[in-house]
């Protein structure tokens, strides 16, 4: 025990000690009981978020893009809202008169099925490929998509057209079939990111207790994030969708397992130099509070930067995610300490920490780079002995510590020089969005019958037109526009039982009327979306038109344009609103520039890398044109909390021992914890990878790597070496800056 921790357990009276740990193990109990007790009403709503979730078109939508008010336009113009479910027929030989005739009976079945809203149309002979066929299904409005096209599916596993692959496609099954992949979020996405921090946790701890209690401490923030964005949700105050809820569950485990690994390493530490439990949590909450705090208000801060997106999905991700941060602090700051103060040393059984005459950290063998303090106030004391025993008790850190200070300019040059040179392929990052067939990573049924569809009826066939909304006494006058317009093969009116019928006259709606524009491309290619901006700027030249385009090939371009919109304001948005926070915190102008540099370094560095292994290991079709704002937001916010967590602790370090001593004991002791927190939290977010879809791959090998390369290179080597250089000039114009030598 050191000379000050003496004196002070000494000034206090064993009475009042005795008085005071009382109500600290009293509202430890009442705190435990109270989360126990919600556990189970908190939980039921993980299970009905899928209820209040928005997964059709309209949740991925540019929020005031021209072909959004096309599509809201469109709704005036339908008289049902059936979802159509296409039923594609596939033989070995041309399908003739009576191969159509088994094929009608299996529309008589389907037609029965009291989820279908009006006739079942076809069957419809192939014009590219006589072997192929298809029924058109309406779904009804009020139907659960998702069931209706599992029975149309079983109910085609006995169809009346023998030697004949049947499969179902169109709109309604590719809403089934996303439905499913985003079906694996309670189940595999869970249970692997909680089995990966399970043995991380395990090996960090070598405990077999400790690493359920922060695993609990985790899925209690879970159930408390998910019961507020339901209620929430269900309110209309906040947009849920499939892609975001995933995210929360990563979010939020990854998350709420880093602030427990704060919490629990300057418990620990405490332990050795405190008899009594109760004083060392007491010890441990006050000196972790400020960096866990900051820690995750940043990162509250970076998220909601995304409600200036226009981008429907991206708006709603923002207050989902801090909503899950905001639980994950609770339960880390309430849940965790009353738990670890109510089991005492035997939380870290079989190793107990136990109070000794000189506190040696050097007892806790491997773990004990992990199980040192973070980030202590002024007052809660600091880790004994000189600089010289700090590194000494801790090797690792200790000599990385050390071959940084002997060559600062080297290390943070050629650090530099290296993300430099990965950074250098970022323009390579192919993001102009991918095709539906391209959406999953596995073979499902919409995908196969949807190529099933181009084989017998053509790519055009196929394809979604171009809709074209115009005043109806500009109908002839915007036609002859769009037809003018290379690319475009033909323009039908809508009449009242569709495209160009029965009368071929376009019905008229409030003065305005519906033109389908059928493209020579497939609508989700490149080369429909010059088509289609091509056709914007010949229709909006009509005088008194009011033409707008929308479709398929309208929403692709709408989203690459906002998504490039969002690239320029939400990033500088997301860095103003981080910059300000470190100079809040750090009390410094050099140190926060710094960082926030360090930390654009490695995102354009992981951006790099995920070109080359996107486009040349996997061999990926492109990228969603949100995936690298998305990594930007998790990256920066996520990234810049181990640079919290190092530079306070120098700070604190700095005003007891100097800027070099300072610096080197911050980095030897935190060097461990902030390793674990890192590779917990790209543990959780690869995760991500086991659902099958494209984006959320692509989007958890960013961040994941993303992580890995700011907490093992970035915090490890280039920001060390940096202040090293600098010394009291990276706290310019603070106090410490002032300091002399």
């Amino acid at each position: 025990m050191t000379t000050e921790n003496a004196a002070r357990q000494r000034s206090t009276p064993p009475q009042q000690g005795r008085r005071s740990g009382r109500v600290w193990y009293g509202t430890a109990v009442l705190i435990a009981l109270v989360w126990l007790a919600a556990a189970g009403p908190l939980g039921s709503f993980m299970g009905a978020l899928t209820d209040v979730q928005t997964n059709d078109s309209s949740a991925f939508l540019p929020i005031g893009a021209e072909s959004s008010e096309v599509q809201e336009a469109q709704e005036a113009f339908k008289d049902s809202g059936a979802i159509p479910a296409i039923v594609v027929y596939s033989a070995t030989e041309p399908i003739a008169r009576d191969g159509l005739a088994a094929i009608a009976k299996d529309a008589e079945r389907i037609g029965a099925r009291p989820w279908v809203e009006g006739a079942v149309a076809g069957p419809i002979p192939g014009t590219e490929d006589q072997r192929v066929a298809q029924l058109i299904v309406p779904v009804g409005e009020q139907a659960d998509v998702r069931a209706a096209v599992d029975e149309l599916r079983g109910l085609l596993a006995d169809s009346e057209l023998p030697d004949a692959t049947v499969q179902v496609a169109g709109p309604a099954a590719l809403s089934s079939d996303l439905g499913a992949a985003f079906g694996g979020i309670d189940g595999a996405l869970l249970g692997v990111a909680l089995g990966a921090v399970l043995i991380i946790l395990i090996a960090v701890y070598r405990s077999p207790l400790l690493p359920f209690v922060v695993i609990m401490a985790a899925m209690l923030a879970l159930v408390l994030a998910a019961a507020v964005v339901y209620l929430m949700a269900d309110a209309g105050w906040i947009q849920l969708n499939g892609q975001s809820q995933g995210i929360l569950f990563i979010l939020v485990v990854g998350a709420c397992t880093d602030y427990a690994l704060l919490l629990v390493a300057r418990y620990r530490e405490e332990l050795y130099e405190r008899e009594r439990p109760v004083e060392a949590m007491r010890i441990a909450v006050r000196g972790t509070i400020e960096p866990i705090l900051a820690s995750g208000g940043t990162v509250i801060l970076g998220v909601l930067c995304l409600l200036a997106s226009d981008l429907a999905s991206n708006r709603g991700l923002g207050p989902v995610a801090a909503l899950g941060i905001g639980a994950a602090l609770i339960s880390a700051l309430t849940f965790l300490p009353a738990v670890l103060l109510l089991l005492g040393r035997a939380a870290f059984w079989p190793v107990k920490p136990r109070q000794t005459a000189t506190t040696d950290v050097s007892t806790t063998g491997t773990t004990g780079d992990t199980a040192t303090d973070i980030g202590t106030t002024r007052g809660s004391g600091t880790v004994a002995g000189t600089t010289d025993d700090v590194v000494r008790r801790n090797p690792l850190w200790g000599r990385i510590a050390t071959a940084v200070d002997r060559r600062p300019r080297v290390y943070w040059a050629a650090t530099i020089a290296l993300l430099a040179v990965a950074a250098a392929f970022v323009p390579t990052f192919r993001a102009e969005g991918t095709s539906q067939l391209d959406v999953f990573r596995t073979e499902v049924e919409s995908v196969q019958g949807q190529r099933t569809l181009e084989r017998g009826f053509g790519s055009g066939g196929s394809a979604t037109p171009a809709i074209i909304v115009t005043d109806a006494d500009q109908v002839d006058a915007v036609t002859a526009a769009a037809k003018s317009v290379p690319g475009v093969t033909e323009v039908t009116p809508v009449g009242d039982g569709g495209p160009g019928r029965p009368t071929g006259e376009a019905k008229i709606v409030d003065g305005r009327a519906l033109l389908h524009a059928t493209l020579s491309q497939p609508a989700e290619s490149a080369a429909a979306v010059d088509i289609v901006r091509d056709l914007r700027a010949a229709v909006h030249a009509v005088p008194d038109a009011g033409a707008l385009v929308g479709g398929a090939a309208a929403i692709t371009l709408d989203t690459l344009d906002t998504s490039s919109r969002d690239l320029r304001v939400v990033i500088p948005l997301v860095l103003l609103v981080v910059l300000l926070v470190l100079i809040v915190l750090l009390r410094s102008l050099v140190a926060p520039l710094l960082l926030i540099a360090t930390t654009v370094l490695s995102f354009g560095s992981a951006l790099g890398v995920g070109a080359l292994v996107f486009n040349h290991v996997l061999d990926l079709p492109g990228a969603d044109p949100v995936v690298p704002l998305f990594a930007f937001v998790f990256l920066v916010a996520l990234g810049i909390d181990y640079n919290i967590f190092l530079m306070t602790r120098a700070r604190e370090e700095t005003v007891r021992h100097g800027e070099r001593e300072g610096m080197l004991r911050a980095l030897t002791l935190t060097g461990g914890v902030i390793t674990s927190a890192g590779v917990v939290l790209a543990a959780t977010f690869a995760a991500l990878a086991v659902l099958p879809l494209l984006f959320l791959l692509q989007l958890a090998f960013l961040v994941a790597f993303g992580v890995l390369l700011d907490a093992l290179i970035v915090r490890s080597l280039l920001v060390p070496a940096l202040a090293l250089d600098l010394g009291r000039w990276m706290w310019w114009p603070g106090k410490l800056a002032r300091r002399k030598p």
